[in-house]
């Protein structure tokens, strides 16, 4: 990671760069798309983050400044909403009663004490959009992970930490995330580390508070024993994301069909000549950001005296 005149940024590859963007002026496709994707016009805007911030000053025990300076942040909810204010409050209430609920993977969410899991290279994000201008994350849930190095409670909060990073880009919170899971390598001492209550944890935050558009789940590389761990998700886990969960096996031209070459990398298929293994580079990236998380750590419902 390095820092040139435009911010922090990870060269990966040859001629590749990741950084994540944090202007609000973006591309005429990306206005369109928030328009007839999103019913985003400067008008619906401007009344739906008034009546948030309303909703929200209500909700006195929630600790959530409503000034300018969450903005941006209080978008990302009406966005994956649609901008019905209603609904993002739902899903702002949500995520803080998950939280509030779940110290133990959502407590102190800060890049600088979780540099372990970036240190095992299970997780990357693509330097480049896919073709519907979305971000991609990949975790490598099988030869990568090292149980005896790395929990799956490590796993879930870098996934938090990135997310947190990606819904303050203006242009993924109009388009939105891809998740591309590969379980090459997946063992059943892998299996065993996941529960029904961890699945229901996930799917909970993914479903119902994550302020984030995941538009597609791929799953690739699964070995058969990936059916026990689906399994534990499937109780509970809605039509709408099951509809966007594709499993492709190691078939590439299956996974080639639903994203576009250019912004995968060459063992997925792709023609991105670059490695997942810059994870070190990622964590230096979330941690330039630190100030951020500390501010966003403090938020949530205040703890009973």
């Amino acid at each position: 990671m390095e820092v040139d005149n435009y911010g922090p940024v990870v060269k990966m590859g040859s001629g590749h760069e990741l950084r994540f963007e944090d202007d609000a002026d973006f591309e005429e496709s990306y206005k369109e798309r928030a328009v007839n994707d999103l019913r985003e016009t400067p008008e619906r805007r401007a009344e739906a983050l008034e009546e948030l911030r309303r909703l929200i000053r209500e909700e006195k025990k929630l600790y959530l400044p409503t000034d300018e300076t969450t903005e941006l942040y209080l978008l990302a909810f009406l966005r994956v909403c649609k901008f019905y204010p209603d609904s993002a409050f739902k899903r702002v209430k949500f995520l803080y009663k998950l939280r509030q609920k779940n110290p133990k993977y959502c407590n102190d969410l800060l890049p600088s004490l979780e540099k372990n899991v970036f240190a095992q290279n299970i997780l990357t994000v693509l330097p480049s959009r896919d073709q519907h201008g979305r971000r991609i994350l990949i975790t490598e849930c099988g030869q990568r992970w090292k149980v005896k190095n790395c929990t799956l409670t490590e796993i879930f909060r870098g996934v938090e930490l990135v997310i947190e990073a990606a819904i303050l880009e203006p242009r993924t919170q109009v388009s939105g995330t891809v998740l591309l899971v590969d379980f090459a390598g997946l063992t059943i001492n892998h299996v065993w580390q996941f529960t029904p209550n961890f699945a229901k944890l996930v799917l909970d935050w993914i479903q119902y508070s994550m302020p984030a558009r995941l538009k597609e789940v791929h799953i690739v590389n699964q070995p058969y024993i990936f059916n026990m761990v689906f399994a534990m998700f499937k109780p509970f886990m809605q039509e709408k994301l099951r509809n966007r969960m594709l499993l492709h096996g190691y078939d590439h031209s299956s996974l080639l069909a639903h994203l576009d070459a250019k912004c995968l990398p060459t063992k997925y298929g792709g023609l991105m000549d670059i490695e997942t293994d810059q994870g070190i580079d990622l964590w230096n990236l979330l941690c330039y950001y630190e100030d951020n998380y500390k501010v966003t750590n403090e938020f949530g419902y205040k703890k009973k005296k």
